[in-house]
């Protein structure tokens, strides 16, 4: 069953979550780096997001700008359930269908957020002296080729084992 979360969830709040951990330092203009309070609100979209305008070099920018969501048109709401579907882990497949859009579109999004995650991951080697199993063999590869089997099944092999020899 799909469930049509993204119609329960506010979008203030959904705004407010995005803003705090895209923006931690604070909403500023991307141009030239004028806080929220030196701009003023110029317009919601239909998608209940807020764009703003810088009063000091006049560009409108909204919580998206500098992410993956910038010029999107994603609403607030579906942007939090994608990111935290993602996280989770879920297939873009039943992502997409709860959040109303197409598998190729989820696919794509989820492949912008890996490449950004990747791109901002420490370059340094963990500190730790050991390591646990789980991590050393990861993704360690594959085995150059398979165990070689009998023709014969095993039962085979035993009833011909145990059958007396004539000579």
């Amino acid at each position: 069953m799909i469930f049509p979360i993204s119609e329960l969830l506010s979008v203030a709040e959904s705004t407010a979550w995005l803003e705090q951990h895209f923006h931690p330092q604070g909403l500023c203009c991307p141009h030239c780096g004028a806080t929220r309070e030196q701009a003023r609100p110029f317009r919601t979209t239909k998608r209940g997001l807020t764009d703003w305008r810088c009063r000091l070099c006049q560009s409108v920018f909204s919580v998206y700008a500098g992410t993956v969501f910038a010029k999107s048109g994603w609403s607030p709401t579906k942007a939090v359930l994608l990111l935290r579907g993602v996280c989770k882990g879920e297939t873009s497949q039943s992502l997409a269908q709860e959040l109303g859009v197409s598998r190729t579109t989820v696919l794509l999004m989820r492949r912008r957020l890996q490449a950004n995650g990747y791109a901002i991951r420490p370059q340094t080697p963990l500190p730790d002296t050991v390591t646990e199993t789980d991590e050393m063999f990861q993704n360690a590869g594959e085995k150059k080729r398979a165990a070689s089997r009998s023709r014969r099944s095993t039962a085979a092999a035993r009833q011909q084992a145990q059958r007396p020899r004539h000579l």
